[in-house]
């Protein structure tokens, strides 16, 4: 479980990005979504320890990480997953699930991992991690990086964005396999409606703060009629326009 007590965060400019943000995240999948610029990527960097908070603190477990770096905090069990997959140049996809898990894995246990994001064990294991791998390639291998490590909390910010419809269908079914199998929580930044369709809570962040936090099925319609009716007035302007 994560608890964020009246997280805040201030730019050096004074511009307040996040405001007295009170948070508990014991689910299995929670997605945060949102207006952009909303702070929804600042909050998952100060979850995963690459931003530090101006104010407020955060527990895991009932152990207080705000101090602790992203290598710390890593150790203690929290794992980002970013929007463009970091490519390693001169390491291999076995290296990187290697790396990940903190020990030596045998052929079989790195491939295993592969298999359970839907890629072909004997095609991957040992590419190296450059740019003939697709951005669809690179997000599955970076979630088999996370089932590697076996985090407590599991965060990705917006995995859907780089990927092409096809990829997408198969990312929708790997967080779909780990909602069934996954012992800690995983917390996704997205817009997009089949993942909202995941998730066990929403929480809707808007100017820095969370203006709802709440069951799927208690939020989501709410967002989707607001959604249905913003591009119905989108679609009148743009004919009165005309």
């Amino acid at each position: 479980m994560l608890e964020l007590k009246n997280i805040g965060f201030r730019t050096e400019e004074g511009k307040d990005i996040l405001k007295g943000v009170n948070l508990v995240l014991d689910d299995k999948i929670v997605v945060i979504t949102g207006p952009n610029g909303g702070g929804k990527s600042t909050l998952a960097k100060i979850i995963a320890g690459i931003l530090k908070p101006t104010q407020g603190t955060m527990c895991l477990d009932g152990v207080d990480i705000t101090e602790q770096s992203v290598t710390e905090r890593a150790h203690s069990g929290v794992s980002l997953a970013f929007q463009q997959p970091v490519r390693f140049k001169g390491l291999t996809v076995k290296d990187l699930i290697t790396i990940a898990a903190g020990r030596d894995l045998t052929l079989n246990e790195a491939c295993r991992y592969l298999s359970e994001v839907g890629l072909c064990a004997k095609d991957y294991i040992d590419r190296e991690l450059n740019q003939s791998l697709s951005g669809g390639e690179m997000k599955r291998i970076e979630i088999a990086m996370i089932l590697a490590r076996d985090s407590k909390f599991s965060v990705f910010d917006e995995p859907e964005a780089g990927i092409d419809l096809w990829s997408f269908g198969n990312l929708i079914h790997v967080f779909e396999k780990m909602h069934k199998d996954t012992k800690g929580t995983i917390l996704i930044i997205s817009h997009q409606e089949r993942i909202l369709n995941i998730a066990d809570k929403i929480i809707y962040l808007k100017n820095g703060s969370v203006e709802r936090y709440a069951s799927r099925e208690e939020i989501l319609p709410d967002l989707l009629h607001d959604t249905a009716k913003a591009a119905g007035c989108n679609i009148l302007m743009d004919k009165l326009e005309g």
